[in-house]
Parts: C-alpha cells; sequence; structure tokens
C-alpha cells in the first residue's frame, strides 16, 4: 500500500519573498547609503543571507524579515484585504508628498481643499 501524503498538500513557505517586496527592501537599504555587508552587520547576519533574501534564493523566518524590515525605518502590518487598496493608496500619496513640495494635510482630510474651520455638516 503506497501512500502519498504529499499529494494535494499546499506548501507553508513560498519559494521566494514577491518581487515588490524584495525590490522595496533594495531601495530601503540603498536609499540608507549601505551596502549588503552593513545591513548585515546591523542585523548580525551573514551579508550572503541578505543576498539571498534580496536575490530570492532564500525566504527568511518572519522574526528576521521583521527585523530587516524595521532596521530599513519601515514596518510590517496586517490589513484586512478589502483595506489593501486604501492603505496603498494613502502610501502612494505619502510618497507623491515627499517628492513634492513637502505639503502636510490631514491623513483624513477627503481632499486637499479642506478647510478646518468648517462646521461639520450632517449628511443625509
Amino acid at each position: 500500500m503506497n501512500l502519498d501524503t504529499t499529494k494535494g498538500v499546499k506548501p507553508l513557505r513560498s519559494k521566494a519573498l514577491p518581487a515588490e517586496l524584495r525590490r522595496a527592501l533594495i531601495e530601503a537599504r540603498q536609499k540608507h547609503g549601505w551596502s549588503q555587508r552593513d545591513l548585515a552587520s546591523r542585523l548580525g547576519i551573514g551579508q550572503r543571507h541578505i543576498s539571498g533574501i534580496e536575490s530570492g534564493k532564500i525566504v527568511p523566518r518572519y522574526d528576521t524579515l521583521l527585523e530587516m524590515v524595521r532596521m530599513l525605518d519601515r514596518d510590517l502590518i496586517m490589513v484586512p484585504r478589502a483595506l489593501v487598496p486604501v492603505v496603498q493608496s494613502i502610501v502612494r500619496d505619502h510618497h507623491k508628498d515627499q517628492e513634492g513640495e513637502g505639503e502636510e494635510r490631514s491623513l483624513y482630510a477627503a481632499d486637499r481643499d479642506y478647510d478646518s474651520s468648517q462646521e461639520p455638516r450632517d449628511e443625509v
């Protein structure tokens, strides 16, 4: 009797981090002016490990990824899937403001012409 226990079983870990995430990690590291070796020494791991993560050859453990992301002044958050487009839009707007005039505006304002001196309106 031959039991194939792997048939129909989905692997728990991906074969690589998504390319978009790997690109973001590389860009964040380069923005700090750090080489792979610099980041690795700050994290207490080898440069080859950083290279493997960035190239997609290594899938880091969650704690390693979290530490790496935080070292790069970023963070990982869990967002309900339905809100992902909203969060992505906020991040894109933030990046546009960083590149532009640096105009500061409320995160929750509906538009750029929001005037806080107006009295709140009841909507029906």
